[in-house]
C-alpha cells in the first residue's frame, strides 16, 4: 500500500485549532484545580502495567485535550506504531526496523514481528542469562580458581547509561557473590579508580560495542586487558576474565575473546533501546536472570497497554501529546525529570539520551527541513537535592519548566525508621507539584507575611520577592514499588512516548547522525595525525 503523502505538523487542522486554543485566554492551574471538572480528572489519570499517572496538573483543558487525540489521528500515530510492531524498516535513513520491543515479547504467541525474529532473540536471550546466572551465583572461576567477585561493565552511551540506570535502580535486589561497576569515560582516572580497588583475578570485564570498534570503549578495554596482565593473568589466561557483547563476534574473537562468550544483537536494536537485550547483561548479572525476565515483563506490559488502549486512556500517547503541547504550543523548550527515589539517581540522565538522541532532529522523514520545534532539552536529577538547588529557578525563573515527578509509593529499605523517612520524601513531592502548580499570589503573600507581625512597609517591599506565578505543569508518576517490572514499564513508557511525539513531529527517532558525526572526525584527525605521532 502507497503511503500518504507527507504534511507537516503545523499544516494539519488539529494543529492549528490547537494554535488557537494555546493564544487563549487559558485557565490558570489554580482555577484548573481549584474546580475540577470530572472529565477531566477521568481523562488525566491513567494507569498501565502498575503505573498511575495524574496528569490533572497540565494546564489542558478538554478541547486542548480533543485536540491532542486528533492531531495524533491525523498524524498516523496508530499506523506508524503498528509499522514499528511489524518489523517494517522505520529507520529510513538506514534502512533499518526499529524492534526492541521484541526483545521484551519474544514469548508471545504469534509475535507481529515473525517467529524468527522471536527464535533468534529467546536463543541469545538464554545464553547470556545462563552465564549471567552463574555470575550471580559466584559460579564463575577466574584464572587462579577463585570465583569472580567484580564485574566492569565498560561501554560507552546506551551501552552504559541503560544497565547503570537499571542496576543502581535495583540495587536492593543484588546478590551477594558480585558487584558491578561500569566505566564508559576513556579518561584514564575514571578506569583507574574502579580499578585500584579490585582483586584482578577476581575481575570480569563485560565489553560493549556493537561495532567492535567504539574508540572510547576499546581504548579502555585496552586498558583493562593491559592491567590483567600487569597483575599475572595474561594469553589465553584472559579469556575467562573478558565478556564480549556485540553484533561483531568476529571482531571480538580476532582480538582473543573466548568464542563461548561474545553475546550478540542485532543492527535493529538502537543503543539507547538496548538495555533489554545482552547489553543488558550486567543487570542480569546484578538482580540475576529472574529478575532480568521481570523487567523485560515489565516492558512488555507497557507494550501491551500502548498498542491496545484507546487513544483517550493511553499513558504513552497521553504524556507525549503533552510534552507536544508544553513545547510547541506553550513555549516550554525544556523538560525537567524529578525522581523522589534515590535508586532512581541515573533516570533522567537515561531518559535525557533516550529523548534528546532520538527527536533532536531538524530534518522531516521526507528530507524536508522543520519549522517547529521538536526535542525538549531534557534535564533532572532527584527531586529532594533539587528542592535545594535548581527548583528555585523553576518556581520563580524566567523559564516556565513542565516537570515529571516519580515517586514509589511503597518503601523497602531495612531501616528501622524507613518509614518515617518515606513519609517525608513523599510528603515534599506532593507539596512541590502543588507549589508549582498554584504559586502564591501577592495577596496570600501579604497575609503570610502580616502573620508573621511584620509592618506594612516591609511587607510591601518583600512581597515582589515572595509572590509565586505559579502554573508549572507537571506529571506525577507512581511506581507500586521499585521492582524490576516495575522500571521495565517505566523504561518503556518513556520510549513510547518518544516515538509518539516522533511520529506527530514526522521526524526519524531512530539514528543519531549527529553522533556519528563526531566520531567520523574525530578518526578523520587521528589519521591526520599519526605521521606526526
Amino acid at each position: 500500500m502507497r503511503e500518504p503523502r507527507f504534511t507537516p505538523p503545523q499544516q494539519r487542522p488539529a494543529w492549528q485549532r490547537l494554535a488557537s486554543l494555546a493564544r487563549g485566554p487559558l485557565p490558570h492551574l489554580r482555577e484548573l484545580l481549584a474546580q475540577p471538572c470530572p472529565q477531566r480528572q477521568s481523562r488525566l489519570h491513567l494507569e498501565a502495567a502498575g503505573i498511575q499517572l495524574d496528569a490533572t496538573r497540565q494546564q489542558v483543558t478538554l478541547p486542548v485535550l480533543d485536540a491532542l487525540n486528533d492531531l495524533a489521528r491525523e498524524s498516523r500515530v496508530p499506523e506508524q506504531a503498528e509499522a514499528q510492531r511489524r518489523g517494517e524498516p522505520v529507520n529510513g535513513t538506514e534502512g533499518r526496523a526499529a524492534l526492541h520491543v521484541a526483545l521484551r515479547g519474544a514469548d508471545i504467541d504469534s509475535p507481529p514481528w515473525g517467529a524468527q525474529v522471536s527464535t533468534l532473540v529467546r536463543a541469545e536471550r538464554e545464553r547470556f542469562l545462563a552465564a549471567a546466572e552463574r555470575l550471580h551465583r559466584g559460579q564463575w572461576p577466574g584464572h587462579t580458581g577463585r570465583p569472580i567477585a567484580h564485574v566492569v561493565n565498560i561501554g560507552i552511551g546506551g551501552s552504559d547509561l541503560g544497565p547503570r540506570m537499571a542496576c543502581e535502580a535495583l540495587s536492593n535486589l543484588h546478590g551477594p557473590a558480585v558487584r558491578v561497576h561500569f566505566v564508559s569515560n576513556p579518561d584514564a582516572w575514571a578506569l583507574y579508580e574502579v580499578l585500584r580497588h579490585l582483586p584482578a583475578d577476581r575481575t570480569l570485564f563485560v565489553v560493549q560495542s556493537k561495532s567492535f570498534t567504539t574508540q572510547e570503549t576499546m581504548t579502555l578495554a585496552a586498558s583493562a586487558r593491559r592491567w590483567l596482565a600487569d597483575h599475572g593473568c595474561t594469553g589465553e589466561a584472559q579469556a575467562t576474565h573478558l565478556v564480549a557483547v556485540t553484533a561483531r563476534p568476529d571482531l571480538s574473537a580476532q582480538e582473543g575473546y573466548a568464542p563461548e562468550h561474545p553475546f550478540g544483537f542485532w543492527d535493529w536494536v538502537g543503543g539507547r533501546y538496548s538495555v533489554w537485550s545482552a547489553i543488558g547483561f550486567a543487570l542480569a548479572v546484578a538482580i540475576g536472570a529472574q529478575g532480568f525476565r521481570d523487567f523485560l515483563a515489565g516492558g512488555h506490559a507497557m507494550d501491551r497497554h500502548f498498542w491496545d488502549a484507546p487513544a483517550t486512556s493511553n499513558m504513552p500517547l497521553l504524556m507525549a501529546l503533552l510534552g507536544l503541547w508544553n513545547r510547541n504550543f506553550l513555549g516550554s523548550p525544556t523538560q525537567a525529570i524529578a525522581p523522589y527515589a534515590s535508586r532512581l539517581v541515573h533516570f533522567a540522565p537515561f531518559v535525557r539520551q533516550m529523548d534528546m538522541e532520538s527527536n533532536g532532529k531538524r530534518t522531516h522523514v521526507d528530507g524536508s527541513p522543520v519549522e517547529i520545534d521538536t526535542g525538549p532539552i531534557v534535564w533532572g536529577g532527584l527531586g529532594i537535592e533539587g528542592q535545594h538547588a535548581f527548583f528555585q529557578l523553576l518556581h520563580q525563573g524566567r523559564h516556565r519548566v513542565p516537570v515529571d515527578f516519580i515517586g514509589v509509593a511503597s518503601e523497602d529499605t531495612p531501616l528501622p525508621l524507613a518509614a518515617e523517612h518515606h513519609r517525608i520524601v513523599l510528603l515534599n513531592m506532593r507539596a512541590q507539584a502543588e507549589a508549582l502548580a498554584l504559586g502564591r499570589d501577592a495577596e496570600a503573600t501579604a497575609a503570610l507575611l502580616r502573620a508573621e507581625g511584620l509592618d506594612d512597609t516591609t511587607i510591601a517591599a518583600l512581597i515582589p520577592h515572595r509572590t509565586f506565578a505559579g502554573n508549572v505543569p507537571s506529571n506525577s508518576l507512581w511506581l507500586p514499588a521499585l521492582t524490576p517490572h516495575a522500571l521495565g514499564a517505566l523504561v518503556a513508557l518513556y520510549e513510547h512516548k518518544v516515538f509518539c511525539q516522533a511520529a506527530i513531529w514526522g521526524i526519524n527517532p531512530f539514528d543519531q547522525w549527529g553522533v556519528e558525526l563526531g566520531k567520523t572526525m574525530a578518526r578523520a584527525m587521528e589519521r591526520q595525525a599519526a605521521p606526526h605521532s
